[in-house]
């Protein structure tokens, strides 16, 4: 940092008190006060020092050492969204699917292997990648029977594919075009202006005929190319991301900055609002600059990220269940431990009647989840999915992997389809890495026990209770976790909260 000039002479200092003075004369001395700054001020950064107003060189210091960490940190909060994308494209490109038309799909369903947020193991995942920088105009063949989204760079919604989507669950095809693009539009598609180049696609499809039959079904027809290619396009390829290794997580150190340089690198200018384009460049990040900080910058920033990333996971652990976050609960007439992902059902994080940016449930949200689309915060009895994610147990401590626990699921669970509950890692936000590869229960694992009354006892521990191995799911030692309770074809009772499941309760 260029080091701030020396204080002007006390001469000149005098004659512009002199002119403060005068001024001052038609102001009450309250008002004075209220606007002035004493020589000395005592603050949580330290004694800072004035002379008549003027900081002092080692003030100015001080105050740059406490400004430009509160930047990073404000940074990497704004920025999740853009790094998790970052991190989701990378992955696919990391096994291969490097091309629009590589397609990665979760053959035999997502496992315990790949780090990937919170995905299921009860669905079949099917993740196209689109470079519209590279390919210009992309088609998307969608078949029947796949549900999905198309996001941007930002992880920001763009369009439903499916039942919600402009096919209406009939399947069609979908063009996805670049930003600022102004050439031909060919009719006959479902249009996407994209906001950025970068374009990630989440589809899903159910097994409910079997893993095989649905997978085969994508295969025959999903079909994925660019547009300049329609008269003999590339075979489309799906490249296996199941019981495979490889990460989609974003980092949470100094590289996590230069993740997101890469992004703005590569969008357009405006993928960004000009303020939050400003946070960037105030940390030395910004289009058409190298991102180089110097080695004070380097380790603010490396500070900064640490803070950050404590600040997202108490964000996530322990919402401030008040104000903007009260939505955030599933039961907020109890004490509950229920939270569910979108605070308040609000997909765009925009705040009471649009008026404000939740700024806190944007990052608990992509910090821990992904999929961002209107119809993620529609419940319809027998219809769709809905669920709660408990972080903690009854007494709101976090979960230790070397302890057991319990959660009580009620007689007639109101699921058309069926119910789940799976186990995530603390720290990748990912499947727990176990004995068990795909680390779920519920009214799909056969030999499950259940009580005289028709309701379930589920065991989270590092050894099966006797009688419960199939109602039990394994922790480890030394690891934390939290479970994922999900209600496919949720019916009213869950949906007016009737039914509620229990929570996790400490059993030794």
């Amino acid at each position: 940092m260029t080091t701030p000039p020396k204080p002007p002479s006390l001469p000149l200092l005098a004659a512009l008190s002199m002119g403060v003075g005068a001024a001052s004369a038609q102001v009450s001395e309250e008002v004075l006060k209220s606007i002035s700054t004493p020589d000395e001020v005592e603050t949580s950064i330290g004694t800072l020092k004035f002379l008549d107003g003027a900081p002092l060189p080692e003030t100015a210091q001080t105050v740059y050492d406490h400004l430009d960490p509160m930047r990073g940190v404000d940074a990497f909060l704004k920025g999740i969204p853009g790094a998790s994308l970052h991190g989701l494209m990378t992955a696919n490109r990391s096994i291969g699917a490097k091309e629009c038309h590589q397609v990665m799909m979760m053959e035999t369903l997502a496992d315990s292997k790949p780090l990937y947020l919170t995905m299921n193991t009860s669905t079949l995942y099917v993740i196209p990648t689109l470079d519209l920088k590279r390919d210009g105009p992309t088609v998307l063949e969608m078949p029947a029977g796949l549900l999905g989204v198309i996001h941007d760079a930002w992880f920001r919604y763009q369009e439903d594919v499916g039942p919600a989507g402009p096919d209406k669950g009939k399947g069609g095809k979908f063009l996805v075009l670049p930003p600022g693009y102004e050439g031909d539009v060919p009719e006959g598609y479902f249009v996407v202006r994209s906001r950025s180049y970068d374009v990630w696609v989440l589809l899903r499809t159910s097994i409910a005929d079997g893993v095989d039959v649905a997978a085969k079904r994508v295969k025959d027809n999903l079909r994925v190319y660019p547009l300049a290619k329609k008269d003999a396009p590339p075979k489309t390829e799906f490249i296996n991301g199941s019981k495979k290794s490889f990460n989609s997580i974003h980092p949470n150190d100094f590289t996590f900055y230069e993740h997101i340089h890469e992004v703005i690198q590569k969008e357009p200018l405006d993928l960004l609002d000009a303020e939050t384009r400003g946070l960037f460049a105030s940390i030395g990040i910004e289009k058409g600059k190298p991102f180089k900080p110097d080695a004070r910058m380097k380790k603010i920033l490396t500070d900064a990220v640490a803070i950050a990333n404590a600040t997202a996971r108490a964000i996530v652990w322990y919402p401030r269940t008040e104000g903007t976050m009260e939505g955030i609960r599933v039961y907020p007439d109890t004490d509950s431990a229920w939270m569910t992902a979108f605070a308040n059902k609000n997909v765009f994080f925009n705040g009471e009647n649009g008026k404000t940016m939740n700024t806190d449930a944007r990052v608990g949200f992509h910090y821990g989840y992904t999929v961002v689309s209107p119809a993620m915060a529609v419940t319809k009895a027998g219809a769709g999915s809905d669920y709660g994610i408990a972080f903690v147990d009854s007494k709101k401590m976090p979960l230790d992997g070397s302890k057991t626990y319990k959660l009580h699921i009620p007689a007639n669970p109101p699921a058309k389809d069926f119910w789940a509950a799976t186990v995530y890692d603390n720290q990748t936000r990912s499947m727990l890495q176990t004995s068990q590869p795909y680390p779920t229960v519920g009214s799909q694992t056969k030999g499950m026990k259940k009580n005289k009354d028709g309701s379930y006892d589920l065991y989270f521990g590092p050894k099966a209770p006797k009688g419960y191995e199939n109602n039990w799911l394994e922790t480890i030692p030394g690891k934390g976790w939290f479970v994922g309770f999900r209600m496919y074809g949720p019916e009213q009772a869950w949906i007016d909260k009737t039914w509620r499941p229990g929570e996790i309760e400490l059993v030794e």
